[in-house]
């Protein structure tokens, strides 16, 4: 796990301000592969992950959500057939916050526990919960 990935996501409130465009440059080094981009006015991380097959891109979607549910942050997530986009930003803050930047750097440690291979997956009893197998 990445020294950004290991820190604690602070609860944001409503008011907070986003982080400095020099706070962003400084840690946007820990995650270089992540685009920042600006939609409807507002600053966000974004990132492109492939997979072989829908299975690895929907089991790689639900672990990102479970990360994101853990924390009370959630991202956008478009999950195609081989592919999943990854959006962070603040509503609160409309912009960006360090648990933005927390929490790209987990899910690229998600991605990596992925590796290649392809998760296998059984849905439990309640037919919602997905445990990797």
């Amino acid at each position: 796990m990445t020294e950004l990935a290991q820190q604690k996501c602070q609860p944001c409130q409503s008011g907070a301000s986003p982080i400095t465009a020099e706070e962003i440059t400084a840690l946007q080094a820990k995650i270089p592969d992540w685009n920042l981009l600006e939609y409807e006015g507002i600053p966000r991380l974004q990132k492109l992950y492939k997979f072989a097959n829908f299975q690895g891109a929907i089991a790689f979607t639900n672990a990102v959500g479970e990360a994101a549910e853990k924390e009370g942050h959630h991202p956008a997530l478009l999950t195609e057939w081989g592919k999943v986009t990854v959006s962070w930003w603040t509503h609160d803050v409309g912009g960006l916050h360090q648990n933005d930047l927390i929490m790209a750097a987990r899910t690229d440690d998600i991605y990596r526990k992925f590796g290649s291979k392809t998760p296998s997956f059984s849905v439990a009893e309640d037919g919602l919960t997905f445990l990797a197998k």
